[in-house]
């Protein structure tokens, strides 16, 4: 499944020929003071179609799903808010997992380009821009800012976001249900070197339909989408 795309090309229109190729025979007859050449067929096999990547007004998107990360960046004015879908997943779940006797609390959902630039900023004046980078999106480059995606907690973990959450109740719930509204955990254990960020069990991305894909999958986003 790996094609490791490189989306500092974009945008790429690649046409892909499969199916047979031709090499020269290796015998060749002369007659009449020509060379007759024989041809034979080459099967080179099915290739896989590399992801479709579209640029729209700056924002990306990769089959057809919004893609922001440490490379890919979103416009400095791409301000959709929260978006209606997301909405009513989220409130839906937590309605759901409170009918298993669970807690759930809303921590965080959209952040202009700008609120994303002074949170950022804090985080490196206090713990410096190498330990900042490896918690906190730059501006442009956070999930927050697409409109679809929340940061949750539980009633006991929601004032300090911690891997703790991980550990709770809450989160051993909606690690197996949260693909049924949509979401993703965005950032999971064990995909730090591809995603560039910490484990965050909190933060959830919504995706629609190919949430449970992804889930199933157990990739990252990146690697679901052949472009880490």
């Amino acid at each position: 499944m790996y094609k490791s795309v490189k989306l500092g090309l974009l945008p790429v229109l690649v046409l892909v020929l499969a199916g047979c190729g031709i090499t020269l025979d290796e015998t060749e007859t002369q007659a009449h003071g020509t060379f007759e050449k024989g041809y034979a067929v080459a099967e080179i096999g099915e290739l896989e179609a590399l992801p479709d990547i579209e640029v729209i007004d700056g924002v990306t998107y990769v089959d057809d799903i919004l893609v922001v990360n440490k490379e890919i960046p979103l416009p400095a004015d791409y301000n959709p808010g929260l978006q209606p879908e997301v909405i009513e997943a989220y409130q839906q779940m937590f309605r759901d997992g409170a009918e298993q006797g669970l807690d759930f609390v809303l921590v965080s959902d959209f952040r202009t380009y700008d609120y994303q630039d002074q949170l950022y900023n804090n985080y490196v004046a206090r713990d410096g821009q190498e330990a900042a980078d490896q918690y906190s999106a730059r501006p442009g480059h956070s999930e927050h800012q697409t409109g679809l995606t929340v940061d949750v907690g539980s009633a006991d973990s929601a004032s300090n976001l911690t891997v703790e959450f991980g550990d709770t109740p809450e989160y051993e719930w909606l690690k197996d249900v949260a693909h049924e509204y949509g979401f993703i955990v965005r950032y999971p254990e064990g995909k730090e070197h591809i995603t560039g960020y910490m484990y965050e069990p909190w933060h959830l991305r919504y995706v629609g339909d190919e949430a449970e894909a992804i889930y199933e999958s157990g990739l990252s986003l990146e690697e679901y989408l052949d472009i880490d």
